[in-house]
């Protein structure tokens, strides 16, 4: 059923609306009965509308309690009241108020009309006819005034509607962005620990991997067995890697949470580590080959980004020899400079066979993180298989000061 409503104001019936609506009711009953009172004393009704009066002042009084749900039936109920009875003015004022706050704005004009129509000739009814313009402008006046009031509350509640639907909507979008920057956060987190920990893992596997190697070597006489000095050697060179992977972990750790942006620049990977990274591969046996072509003073002035991201390039170029492609020679190339970019290159032989069971397992995306990295700061990672030669290239921006 359709009650008149406009649906940009759903009708309220919470415990502070039917509070509300307590008080004007109580505030509309007095106020009738003082305006009635006062009438009576000065003599202007006749008989018949004193009695009557008091009756249709309740019957509008009332209806105001449905007011909220059902304003344009109020508005009918309270028409004849309103427009013959002097008690009640004080709650046909709050139905023409009503009318404007709730109704759209067609019905709420027409009933507007009706009333104006209806109030003017009531003095004639009554018999109180000889001042019928003072009471024709009153009660003209007496209806813009409460239809004004009306729609200076429903300006004022569809401000605080739009207001509050902007909040939600501002609410939920900061929701969104924060959901996005913990899923970022969580990548960047799980692209940190990938890169640190493979390449300390794949480490730690090759140096175990020998240790094995030459026990079932010993054990099946086809080679000397190992002596409590190179036992030792494997085991601290296998505990000094673990260390290192808990601290480097930490480290990440503790610069992907950090607020603020004054971590200290140490423990971020720059593109001279290279040189530490390089010397662990080969304390592991891994033949490697290291060139740059990198001028050390135009170096110093490349973003700290651009320092760890070629670093991890080499990182995973480095790992990725070690699983995939053992006892292969290795080559890591770096050139570039302002204006021209920076290109990190790491070549390694195919294997000739697939690995054996002992190979270390890898998660497949290394590369994948590696280029939305390498994508993120502005440049592209390709790696190709040709000739017997595996090649990781990345090219980065170098931008000229």
């Amino acid at each position: 059923m359709n009650n008149g409503l406009d649906p940009a104001l759903p009708a309220g019936h919470t415990r502070r609306d039917r509070a509300v609506d307590a008080v004007v009711f109580c505030l509309a009953v007095f106020l009738g009965m003082v305006v009635l009172g006062v009438v009576k004393e000065q003599g202007d009704l006749p008989g018949w509308a004193a009695e009557l009066d008091p009756l249709l002042g309740l019957v509008a009084c009332c209806a105001l309690w449905w007011r909220r749900g059902f304003p344009l039936a109020v508005a009918l109920i309270g028409l004849p009241s309103v427009a013959l009875a002097t008690s009640a003015l004080p709650a046909g004022a709050v139905i023409v108020t009503n009318l404007a706050l709730r109704l759209r704005w067609r019905q709420a004009l027409l009933m507007l009309g009706a009333y104006v129509v209806c109030m003017v000739p009531s003095p004639l009814l009554s018999g109180a006819a000889d001042d019928l313009w003072f009471d024709a402008a009153f009660s003209l006046a007496y209806l813009l005034a409460a239809f004004a009031s009306g729609n200076a509350l429903r300006s004022r509640r569809l401000l605080v509607e739009r207001l509050r639907a902007d909040a939600e909507r501002a609410r939920a979008e900061n929701e969104r962005r924060l959901a996005d920057a913990r899923r970022g956060e969580r990548q960047a987190i799980a692209r940190e620990m990938h890169d640190v920990l493979a390449h300390r893992i794949s480490l730690l596997s090759v140096h175990a991997g020998a240790l094995a190697y030459r026990t079932r070597q010993a054990e099946a006489g086809a080679g000397p067995a190992l002596s409590s000095a190179e036992v030792a050697e494997s085991a601290e060179v296998i505990r000094g890697n673990a260390h290192q992977a808990v601290e480097e972990l930490q480290e990440v750790l503790h610069l992907l949470r950090a607020e603020g942006g004054g971590e200290p620049v140490s423990l971020l990977p720059r593109i001279a580590d290279i040189d530490g990274l390089v010397a662990d591969a080969r304390a592991t046996g891994q033949s490697v080959d290291f060139r740059t072509e990198l001028a050390a003073d135009a170096v110093r002035g490349l973003r700290l980004q651009m320092h760890r991201t070629a670093y991890r390039v080499a990182q995973e170029g480095l790992t990725n020899a070690r699983k995939h492609a053992p006892g292969t020679p290795v080559s890591v190339r770096l050139a570039g400079g302002p204006g021209g970019g920076l290109t990190v290159e790491v070549r390694n032989g195919l294997p000739a066979a697939p690995r054996a069971d002992g190979a270390v397992p890898g998660t497949g995306a290394g590369l994948t993180g590696l280029a939305e990295r390498v994508r993120l700061d502005g440049g592209t990672l390709d790696h190709t298989a040709a000739d017997g030669t595996f090649t990781l290239r990345a090219r980065l921006p170098w931008p000229t000061r």
